[in-house]
């Protein structure tokens, strides 16, 4: 699959109200597959926002709840859906990003590595322990959470293992957007790959969301970004592109692994 259709859906995240963001997750589900979207991508803990003092209670369990409602939208719409949403594990709260095929069957779970000390993530759920590369019909993808966006370790990781693709579901604060768009556009820079970035957008709670969401070639140019209120955005990019810039210049070939590791 050489050209593949994304949509980005920017939401507004109603705060802890998830029936809310069910519903909007389902109507722009169903728009992103009448665009032609292979995948739509929703932001970081699109269901129910930070309201992580009640995570215990907004958490499904894997196979129920939350995502069986993604599930549900990426089969009835033949479209991939991916977002992060809370993950009740045990006793334990993961902020897990799901990749649903077109047929509704979960392809894999990303859980969150890096946690954010600065939304008290750290105090209320669990860090993930590995990350999540999948083969897909046009190439290596892999999964990452919002801060692990600052952690080139993984994307690296990622691109080493072959990913032509990095899918990043965020809630990013206004007030760091420009480290958003720089770290976005560096990071398909240096490891030659799409980067494909859904952000939140607006007031949600006390906090107010950058938006900005966009697609990042692997030669650093924007395909496509949104503004900073709620939108749906659609692109078509050329996966053909990555193995093309790679030859280009050979970066991975070039790398001192003997010295660095």
């Amino acid at each position: 699959m050489a050209k593949l259709t994304i949509s980005l859906a920017q939401m507004n995240i109603a705060l802890g109200d998830t029936r809310k963001n069910v519903a909007l997750m389902e109507k722009w589900t169903a728009e992103a597959a009448r665009r032609g979207s292979h995948i739509v991508v929703f932001p970081e803990l699109w269901s129910t926002g930070y309201a992580l003092d009640q995570s215990r209670e907004l958490a499904s369990v894997l196979n129920s709840g939350v995502f069986n409602e993604m599930s549900g939208a990426a089969a009835q719409n033949k479209v991939c859906v991916v977002g992060s949403v809370l993950e009740k594990r045990g006793l334990e709260v993961a902020n897990s990003a799901a990749f649903f095929k077109p047929n509704g069957q979960m392809l894999g779970v990303y859980r969150k590595m890096h946690l954010f000390r600065l939304m008290e993530e750290d105090k209320w759920l669990q860090p993930g322990a590995s990350p999540l590369a999948m083969d897909l019909p046009w190439g290596g993808t892999g999964l990452a959470i919002c801060y692990d966006l600052r952690f080139p370790e993984l994307f690296r990781r990622y691109a080493v293992d072959g990913a032509k693709m990095i899918i990043i579901p965020a809630e990013w604060p206004i007030e760091r957007v420009e480290h958003w768009r720089a770290l976005l556009v560096a990071r398909a820079i240096e490891n030659q790959c799409y980067i494909v970035a859904c952000n939140a957008a607006g007031q949600i709670g006390t906090a107010v969301f950058g938006g900005h969401s966009m697609i990042v070639d692997p030669w650093g140019k924007i395909v496509v970004e949104g503004g900073e209120t709620p939108q749906l955005l659609t692109a078509e990019i050329e996966m053909d592109a990555v193995d093309d810039i790679r030859r280009r210049i050979p970066v991975f070939e070039d790398r001192r692994t003997d010295i660095y590791g």
